[in-house]
């Protein structure tokens, strides 16, 4: 009894010792290091050797890790003495990082370079900033760089180092005998009154102590090697669902401490250089769980997370932790057929094989339960019939494991035109359904030879259906256009029409024995042909689409496809450098003299830009600055040659009609050939890739990649009229007496000044042709063929003049609209916190809160394109004004939609994203997916 009571107050002296003079971490020693080595035996798989070590008088980590402690120790086998002394040198490695850390006062930094596996100066040379940047906080890193930098580069003077810090370490660890027991006793029984005060009041004795001295002695305060972690599921993990684990928080005696907000509890997950960021939710409703934090994440990604539980700067028992994600079941609608996207060409009685990527929802590639493809299925019909079992039963799924891919073997026992459709366990895959183009042996050579043979066109003889009467034609294909051509005095082929081959426009096969087709391209009238030929017609234009596409349908091949043709189309090209001399202050005027006689030569070189009177050498960054500066003086409305239809500066901007008058065409034309030239860099890859500052509006996107526009296009480019007209003529009825006012096929324009210059007629005579129900979509049609596209077609003609200059039109016609402001001005960064410190949120509630908080939680974990998509759900436009999220006009609204469960829905006129009501966190981040990547094109009226 005397010698645990005199124990006690010497240890009690300990405290006010430490306290006093403001030394508490010999106090945190004190207390810690048993719990520590325990915790290293554990974490080292050496849990069998605790007793062995405490009876051995091993209680420091220093001891562990010290070869001398280590001698102490009876004879152990030869592996167990081998991986004691293995686990021994890692620790000691790590002691000398902590110290040489303190050292730099960088010493919160320890556990964050352990979980990226940093545990020795060896390894603090390897590690690159790129990587340490993602860890280390801002403030941390430029001391963290010069301490690196600091390091010896030669072995020997790298050694000396370390036997320095490990000398430190060894000599800090003996802080206690610096007290002698005959010390301590004489202090503590002078004391002793004044320590049982202390302990029955519980005063603070230094200002900066953390713990009162009876939290102290009795262990009443929070300790983070004490808490533990509680994981809600077992490995392997499949990705999608709402992670979840429990943090239970214990004081250092071992009972439950009730956690807040003051105890700075923190979640770091991190997959790779990504940061996943967590839900945290304190406490519970019931006082007995009042110690437990509830943290909740969503996986979308398969692969390893490190996750770190940090309370008051101290890791949690056991952490950092890694856990395995694997990949979900199978989702049909986001497993793909790798094919082109055209329709299948091949030959009767020879197998032709496809491959199926298996994608869970989240895109990760799925693995198949027991190697099986069984959940695989096809149905086969020939076009306008019903469904041949026989085609369909003979085709093979078989399931490739090491690909991860699922292989399908077609063979067609006869020639025709079928449509085939993939499923699994029942429903589509997303690019399932297509048809499949079966020639005879000998067409399928025939094909093969003309696209091989060195002849410029192959022609076809037809009889054109409709429109107007019916007559002989000849269809001429070449691999840029199909021309189709009338007979003058049946012998004088005469042009009628032609329509370019690309994705836009369709080649519909009509009936399996009619022979009939159908030519569309959404620009101009479509054609119906009768073909004798009509399969081999359809089979060579399709072989040629795939060939102007490069294969897959997905924007990043389509992507690829485009970069790998643009190089090689310029490959004869040098990319020298090219001096570019121009004013700053006259940067417009002074760029458009220099490239004045540029050929394409020159156009395709590398310009080496200098700025009069500036003394900055171009290693890119004068170039990369000359782009943007140029792309703003171009686009930026204020400028007069863009304009957008409204006074925001963050509208949709499109070719000026009405532009000042020394604002001429060679201005649109060198604006075109600054994009070409964006684009040509951006397919050199690296440093040279640039993108263009600019917002411009989806009719103007539509006229660049040949699309006909249509009335919807108003909706984001002009919201003004689309809300006071277009959507007044939708839903009004126009032949109601009382319907007002009168509409008719004319359209005033108007000067800056609101006077009336003239009035346009849509149609002959349209300013007496009043509009009716049958009649307004033709009205609305008209409308926006001239507000949309007619009123600028000279200054959008002088565009693609400059534009094609370095870039194909055929090449620019794979994309649609989303896709071709994708390509030139890519996603752009999107800043969360920006985005929600000027967003205007219209909702009130507890549940909205929630709500919300899951909103910006998901924002924080979407990739850069989603959210880019998600921007261009809402907004119409995945680019920002310059100034950011500031300058959005409307601003960015969030509004509560009420419904429960559906999908979230947007309003581009006024920048409004309606949000509906979810169960958990996980249905609002699968609702937004789907919406931004299903529902992310077209419009909708509600």
């Amino acid at each position: 009894m005397f010698r645990q009571y005199l124990g006690t107050l010497t240890f009690m002296l300990l405290v006010i010792y430490a306290i006093v003079i403001g030394k508490r971490d010999i106090l945190t020693d004190l207390i810690e290091e048993s719990a520590q080595v325990d915790e290293w035996l554990e974490q080292s798989d050496l849990g069998e050797y605790k007793k062995l070590f405490r009876d051995y008088g091993i209680s420091t980590l220093s001891g562990c890790a010290s070869p001398e402690h280590l001698d102490r120790l009876p004879e152990l086998p030869a592996a167990e003495e081998k991986r004691l002394r293995r686990a021994a040198q890692v620790l000691q490695q790590k002691l000398v990082l902590r110290q040489w850390l303190a050292t730099r006062s960088l010493q919160h930094v320890y556990t964050k370079l352990l979980s990226l596996d940093v545990s020795s100066l060896e390894d603090v040379y390897w590690l690159e900033d790129s990587i340490a940047r993602h860890v280390i906080d801002a403030k941390d890193f430029n001391a963290w760089s010069l301490a690196r930098q600091s390091l010896p580069t030669g072995k020997e003077e790298l050694q000396a180092l370390k036997n320095e810090l490990w000398n430190t370490v060894v000599k800090n660890s003996k802080h206690q005998d610096a007290w002698t027991w005959g010390g301590m006793l004489i202090v503590s029984v002078s004391v002793c009154g004044l320590v049982t005060l202390a302990a029955m009041t519980q005063p603070s004795l230094a200002p900066e102590a953390k713990h009162s001295l009876l939290q102290y002695v009795t262990g009443k305060y929070l300790h983070p090697p004490s808490c533990k972690v509680e994981w809600g599921w077992e490995e392997p993990q499949p990705v999608g669902e709402t992670m979840c684990f429990t943090v239970h928080c214990y004081q250092r005696n071992g009972h439950p401490y009730p956690i807040c907000d003051t105890d700075d509890l923190t979640v770091h997950i991190s997959h790779g250089t990504r940061k996943v960021t967590a839900v945290v939710e304190l406490g519970s409703g019931q006082p007995a769980l009042a110690h437990t934090a509830r943290v909740k994440f969503t996986v979308r990604t398969a692969g390893v997370y490190v996750i770190s539980v940090m309370i008051g700067g101290a890791s949690a028992a056991g952490g950092p932790f890694r856990k395995w994600f694997v990949a979900g079941g199978v989702a049909a609608r986001r497993s793909r057929v790798n094919r082109a996207p055209a329709a299948l060409v091949c030959a009767a009685g020879r197998p032709r094989a496809l491959h199926v990527h298996p994608r869970d929802h989240y895109d990760n590639p799925a693995t198949l339960a027991n190697n099986d493809a069984e959940g695989f299925s096809i149905e086969i019909k020939p076009i306008g019939g019903e469904s041949d079992e026989s085609i369909s039963t003979a085709a093979q799924f078989e399931y490739d494991s090491v690909n991860q891919r699922v292989s399908v073997t077609l063979c067609f026992p006869r020639a025709g035109v079928f449509r085939a459709a993939i499923y699994y366990e029942g429903v589509l895959l997303h690019n399932g359904q297509f048809d499949c183009i079966v020639l005879t042996p000998s067409d399928a050579a025939t094909v093969q030879r003309q696209l091989s043979s060195k002849r410029a066109t192959v022609s076809y003889e037809a009889k054109l259906l409709s429109p107007g009467k019916q007559r002989r034609v000849l269809c001429c294909l070449s691999p840029k256009q199909l021309i189709i051509k009338d007979y003058i005095l049946k012998i004088i082929p005469k042009r009628i029409t032609s329509f370019r081959v690309c994705p836009s426009t369709k080649l519909i096969v009509e009936g399996q024995r009619s022979a009939e087709l159908v030519l569309e391209d959404g620009a101009q009238a479509a054609l119906r042909l009768q073909c004798a030929r009509r399969d081999l017609l359809a089979a060579t234009f399709t072989q040629l689409l795939i060939a102007n596409c490069g294969g897959e349908d997905s924007f990043k091949n389509k992507q690829e496809f485009f970069y790998s043709e643009l190089r090689g189309r310029h490959a004869r090209q040098p990319h020298d450098k090219l001096a570019l001399r121009v004013r700053r202050a006259d940067l417009l005027r002074s760029s458009l003299k220099a490239t004045k006689h540029f050929t394409l030569a020159d156009w395709c070189k590398n310009f080496d830009v200098a700025f009069h009177g500036e003394q900055g050498v171009d290693w890119g960054g004068v170039r990369r600055e000359w782009f943007s500066q140029v792309c703003g003086a171009l686009f930026d409305a204020r400028a007069g040659l863009f304009v957008s239809y409204t006074d925001s500066p963050a509208g949709l901007v499109h070719p000026n009609p009405d532009r000042p008058p020394h604002l001429k065409l060679k201005h649109f034309e060198f604006a075109g050939k600054v994009v070409g030239k964006c684009l040509y860099e951006s397919a050199l890859g690296g440093s040279y890739r640039q993108l263009v500052r600019a917002r411009l509006a989806r009719s103007f996107l539509a006229h660049i990649i040949g699309l006909r526009v249509h009335y919807k296009y108003f909706e984001q480019d002009d919201p003004e009229l689309y809300l006071s007209k277009i959507k007044y003529i939708l839903e009004t009825d126009l032949d109601a007496a009382e319907a007002a006012p009168e509409i008719y096929f004319s359209d005033d324009v108007y000067d800056s000044t609101g006077k009336l210059k003239e009035t346009k007629e849509l149609v002959p005579n349209g300013a007496s042709i009043r509009v009716s129900n049958s009649t307004k979509m033709q009205y609305l049609d008209a409308l926006a063929q001239w507000r949309l596209a007619g009123r600028w077609r000279a200054e959008s003609d002088a565009f693609l003049r400059g534009l094609t200059l370095l870039v194909p039109d055929n090449l620019l016609a794979i994309f649609d609209e989303n896709e071709l402001e994708l390509l030139m001005c890519g996603t752009g960064e999107v800043c969360v916190a920006d985005w929600r410190a000027h967003a205007l949120v219209a909702g009130a509630g507890r549940d909205f809160e929630r709500r919300l908080a899951w909103l910006w939680a998901a924002l924080n974990n979407f990739t850069n394109e989603e959210r880019a998509r998600l921007l261009q759900f809402t907004t119409g436009c995945s680019q920002l004004p310059p100034n950011g999220f500031q300058d959005l006009n409307p601003r960015f609204q969030i509004t509560a939609a009420p419904t429960f469960g559906a999908l979230p829905t947007a309003h581009t006129c006024f920048n409004q994203l309606c949000l509906p009501d979810y169960d958990s966190y996980e249905q609002l981040v699968r609702a937004l997916l789907w919406a931004i990547n299903e529902g992310g094109e077209g419009f909708g009226m509600i």
